[in-house]
């Protein structure tokens, strides 16, 4: 784990995961089977809804690492957030998996030429979004600290 982190440093997973985010919410509207771009689905932008959590809490890391702050609870709550995203996240994996498993049912019908290249290229990406996900976990707990849960609940006493 440490050789990883040192391969990727918190500034680096960053970049990656909002070039991942970018890319995969534009490809959100890619439909594989007709190999085109369909906005009037609603279905559609519920991904790219969701992701602005991520890139919210990417955000938060680069300003808490560029001022070297500490954890706070917006971060923290953010980071909680981001834990259930992360399952949404396996299930897209999981759904575009799926989808590519599929091919071999409609070889009568005739499929788009980029099908394989397009499936497995989202399939990469969805997976580098589950690597690079938790290595920024890990990366703020390293760099930024833990969450002190005594020291957070001091700074929420409106009284003092």
């Amino acid at each position: 784990m440490h050789l990883l982190l040192r391969l990727f440093p918190l500034k680096m997973l960053l970049l990656i995961s909002a070039v991942l985010l970018l890319v995969l919410n534009v490809f959100s509207f890619y439909s594989l089977f007709v190999n085109t771009f369909s906005f009037s689905k609603f279905q559609n932008y519920i991904f790219p809804f969701l992701t602005s959590v991520h890139f919210m809490y990417l955000y938060l890391l680069w300003k808490k690492n560029r001022n070297s702050e500490t954890s706070d609870v917006s971060l923290r709550n953010i980071e909680y957030v981001l834990y259930f995203m992360y399952m949404i996240y396996i299930f897209k994996f999981a759904e575009y998996v799926y989808r590519f498993l599929k091919f071999t049912d409609y070889t009568d019908e005739i499929m788009p030429e980029n099908f394989i290249w397009m499936g497995t290229f989202l399939i990469i990406m969805h997976c580098l979004l589950l690597i690079v996900t938790p290595l920024t976990f890990i990366s703020r707990k390293k760099i930024i600290g833990k969450y002190n849960f005594d020291e957070l609940h001091d700074h929420l006493d409106s009284w003092k």
